[in-house]
């Protein structure tokens, strides 16, 4: 069951990249890993078992060898989220004392259908990684008395160079019509990250953007 609640809404809102997926993936996502956790099963093998489409369970195969996700990490943990369509997404995270959140790689695979321009896809998802990663962990505006308090970069903060991981994007069409691209990547990156956030502290982050300050919060909670 599901129950929805309309909001009257004080600021005027407008598209965002990704659309409603970004979110509600992010939800999706991040409760399918509770349930794995609960069920005592790895995040990937759980998801195998609600997977009918075998495309998108390629996909999943190949983002975690990629990952190389049986290893045992030290000072890191592996998260998981699948796309709405045939993406899967595995960024590798740590998180310090004070609760910052640092993503050292970031690994995606999909199926375009076809790949009409290979290195457009790959550059097109790398844009897609680095949007959802700011969007999760920064991008964030505030409202006071009806007004935003961001005037400008300096501070409404976003990712920075410095703050870019690694990120390799695995191209693997299985044919069919060719899919659109643009968004593809983002969706399930703040799923993926709150999922590696869980492994390496076990908190549960359940609002973008996962500041130093939520995620400390979780830790205690």
């Amino acid at each position: 069951m599901a129950d929805h609640v309309h909001l009257k809404r004080c600021a005027r809102l407008a598209a965002r990249r990704g659309i409603g997926a970004g979110h509600t993936k992010f939800a999706s996502e991040a409760t399918i890993d509770k349930l794995a956790l609960d069920a005592k099963t790895d995040p990937v093998e759980y998801r195998f078992g609600l997977l009918s489409d075998e495309k998108a369970k390629k996909v999943l195969t190949a983002v975690a060898e990629v990952a190389d996700g049986k290893r045992k990490r030290s000072v890191t943990a592996l998260g998981v989220a699948v796309s709405q369509l045939h993406g899967a997404d595995v960024p590798e995270v740590s998180v310090d004392k004070g609760g910052k959140i640092k993503v050292h790689n970031s690994w995606m695979a999909l199926d375009p259908g076809i790949a009409l321009q290979p290195d457009n896809i790959v550059a097109q998802t790398e844009a897609n990684i680095i949007y959802g990663l700011s969007q999760s962990i920064k991008d964030r505006v505030t409202l006071e008395n009806g007004e935003v308090q961001q005037g400008n970069f300096h501070d409404y903060e976003v990712f920075r160079q410095e703050d870019i991981p690694n990120i390799e994007v695995k191209v693997m069409p299985q044919g069919g019509i060719p899919r659109g691209i643009g968004e593809l990547g983002l969706p399930p990156t703040a799923g993926a990250v709150a999922n590696a956030v869980r492994a390496f502290t076990g908190a549960d982050l359940t609002q973008m953007p996962f500041t130093p300050e939520r995620v400390q919060a979780a830790m205690k909670g």
